[in-house]
């Protein structure tokens, strides 16, 4: 294990914290910033993961996970058993990582962000079975996110090739995506590329349902308000039996012309006029 690390951002210290750590690692009371940042890390990790054992305020993982992007990549840590993640009544102040061989406290200085070290063998010990209990006895976060893997799978499967794709596209184009002015959240992002690529709102909506996103009629409800403000039109399909279904469209021009790069951009900005 490293002595002290001093970086420029919590990023590189967590790579070398993940790169280091032989088979577990806790991580106590981090910041919203260092949950987000840490999920990232784990996430575009190319080697094996220890086991991640997080124990955070509720409040800061409540926060954390609403934005889509951190919280469906969690979830796939979560399904692989990388990651566990419980809650704390409250934040104790520095964040901490402690392994078998180390006990890190992580300080922001400025532009700096460090890893205070220490590798007593005694003291580690105690600090090692300390927050191991603890977060043994913490509650587990339920997260209600599905993973990002079964949605990109289930959606090329369900719906179609050309639809994941764009979805994916569209979501590497946000730095955030929780919706009420920060990003789109995942039901107007599902909407849209279901418009971009003609898809029926029942097959959508029934997806998003069953993979877990939101339910129909949060589907239906967002799909009106997007109607509304003009940015999908639909257009009835016959069936054989009962009402007709409709197909999603683009509604605006701006929207037409733009491709899956583009497309929350504009969406965006004719959501916020």
């Amino acid at each position: 294990m490293t002595s002290n690390l001093l970086e420029e951002g919590v990023e590189d210290i967590l790579e070398t914290l993940l790169a280091d750590a032989d088979d577990e690692l806790l991580v106590v009371d981090p910041s919203a910033s260092t949950v987000e940042e840490l999920v990232t890390v784990a996430t575009e990790a190319e080697d094996e993961l220890p086991t991640i054992k997080l124990v955070a305020a509720d409040g800061v993982l409540k926060d954390v996970m609403g934005d889509f992007i951190v919280a469906s990549n969690a979830a796939d840590l979560v399904e692989a058993g990388a990651l566990s993640l419980r809650t704390s009544a409250d934040a104790g102040g520095n964040s901490l990582f402690v392994t078998r061989e180390a006990v890190m406290a992580l300080v922001t200085a400025g532009e700096h962000v460090a890893a205070l070290t220490t590798e007593d063998e005694e003291f580690v010990a105690d600090a090692f079975d300390t927050y191991e209990a603890e977060w043994e006895s913490a509650p587990e976060f339920k997260l209600r996110t599905p993973a990002i893997s079964r949605v990109r799978e289930t959606l090329g499967t369900d719906i179609g090739d050309a639809t994941e794709s764009d979805f994916d596209t569209v979501l590497a184009s946000l730095e955030t995506a929780r919706g009420d002015g920060d990003g789109l959240d995942e039901v107007t992002i599902s909407l849209l590329v279901a418009a971009k690529n003609d898809v029926l709102l029942y097959d959508i909506s029934k997806w998003g349902e069953d993979v877990g996103i939101a339910s129909k009629a949060t589907f239906s409800r967002t799909k009106t308000k997007l109607e509304d403000m003009g940015l999908i039109d639909t257009e009835k399909v016959p069936i054989d039996v009962g009402r007709p279904r409709l197909r999603l469209k683009l509604g605006d021009d701006r929207l037409k012309n733009a491709d899956a790069r583009e497309l929350a951009g504009v969406a965006q900005s004719l959501l916020a006029s």
